[in-house]
């Protein structure tokens, strides 16, 4: 049976590096098809939403991670987020006509990683550094360079809506059975791959060219999802915390009621039969019953 949108996970087995593949390109131009990016903004999206399933390849928690990065120049906000079923969505706040690579747009700005575990009593974790590099992939190299102490290599390339990303990270080496030595030759080897062969070559494939003389093992695949988790019960818990009095005041400026999520651009209408049918179902229901639509 045919993965979509697979994310392949492998190890060496000399415990020195391991490592993710992921090819996603179902669902992703109906997933940006309600939003309007400048190209050059719409290109990071992407790349940020081909680097999440690599980040969640080794994900020991139900939850989610986010990936913030918040600019000090003409870009303001992008974020990523993906939950342990490798659910991902991505999005972005810019001007609408904002052109530049990525030097131009963030370099400066600040990164932030942060687990969000889906457990109450487990605590959320976060880590801050500053954006460097000359691209997305570098600056995430950087990110697990200083805040994880875990040399990596990533490749994140598009083509249109056709997504691809490849990620080698050397495992601690007090605990390998191989050395430093064994580490950069597996980097170098790593080196060589190019956007084209990321893009239109399976993650078996690769891996066979990369490392032909290298054991290395693979892992069962896994199906990336692009999907955003906004939804009008979603929606309708959060007009109930608004409180009647501040829909009512909407609904007589506007006539309606309009929510439009941030992330996958899709707008969640609401006519005024409609929020005042919300409020009497839950005032029936009464104040611990959640709300269904």
């Amino acid at each position: 049976m045919t993965i979509k949108n697979p994310l392949l996970s492998y190890a060496f087995d000399n415990h020195v590096a391991h490592g993710a593949i992921v090819h996603i390109d179902e669902g992703v131009a109906e997933f940006f098809s309600h939003r309007s990016h400048s190209p050059d903004v719409a290109r990071l999206m992407r790349e940020a939403m081909a680097a999440m399933p690599l980040l969640a390849t080794h994900l020991r928690f139900e939850g989610r991670i986010n990936l913030q990065f918040q600019g000090d120049r003409r870009m303001e906000l992008l974020v990523s987020q993906i939950d342990h079923h490798l659910n991902v969505r991505t999005m972005a706040k810019a001007p609408a006509d904002l052109a530049g690579g990525f030097t131009e747009l963030l370099y400066g700005g600040i990164l932030a990683l942060m687990l969000e575990p889906a457990a109450d009593n487990v605590p959320a974790s976060q880590a801050v550094v500053l954006i460097e590099g000359e691209s997305l992939s570098q600056a995430l190299e950087g990110y697990f360079k200083r805040s994880e102490q875990l040399p990596t290599l990533l490749r994140l390339a598009v083509r249109g809506d056709k997504l691809a990303g490849f990620m080698l990270q050397r495992m601690p080496i007090e605990s390998a059975q191989g050395t430093e030595a064994d580490w950069e030759h597996l980097l170098t080897l790593a080196s060589t791959l190019g956007d084209d062969e990321l893009l239109d070559t399976d993650g078996e494939t690769i891996l066979r060219r990369l490392f032909a003389e290298d054991p290395v093992r693979t892992f069962e695949p896994r199906s990336v999802e692009v999907v955003c988790r906004c939804s009008r019960a979603g929606i309708s818990r959060m007009l109930l915390s608004l409180g009647q009095q501040e829909v009512d005041e909407i609904l007589q400026e506007q006539g309606k009621v309009s929510v439009t999520c941030e992330f996958c651009g899709q707008e969640h209408v609401f006519t005024p039969h409609q929020a005042h049918e919300l409020f009497r179902a839950a005032d029936e229901s009464g104040p611990d019953s959640e709300v269904r639509h």
